[in-house]
């Protein structure tokens, strides 16, 4: 649930959002996550917080932006082979 009164800027809440759901197993590795259009008419959020919501997932490290395809969860980081 997005807190839109809250002290946490709403690009934030929007990545950590999202980065639960990667944490969950909802959004799978090297699958697409919500678009921007997406996530402005999930959490009511303008595009720009969305855009901004995305890039911090890149800085963590959590997705990837494929040019002209979309952004995509990262394969697993974590050393394992992925789970087929």
């Amino acid at each position: 649930m997005i807190d839109h009164e809250g002290p946490t800027p709403l690009y934030v809440q929007v990545a950590d959002a999202v980065a639960a759901r990667i944490n969950t197993g909802e959004l799978l590795p090297n699958r697409p996550i919500p678009s921007e259009n997406q996530l402005v008419q999930e959490y009511g959020v303008a595009r720009g917080t969305a855009r901004k919501a995305i890039q911090l997932l890149r800085e963590r490290g959590l997705v990837i932006t494929v040019v002209g395809r979309g952004t995509y969860v990262a394969a697993s980081t974590d050393g394992q082979a992925p789970a087929h």
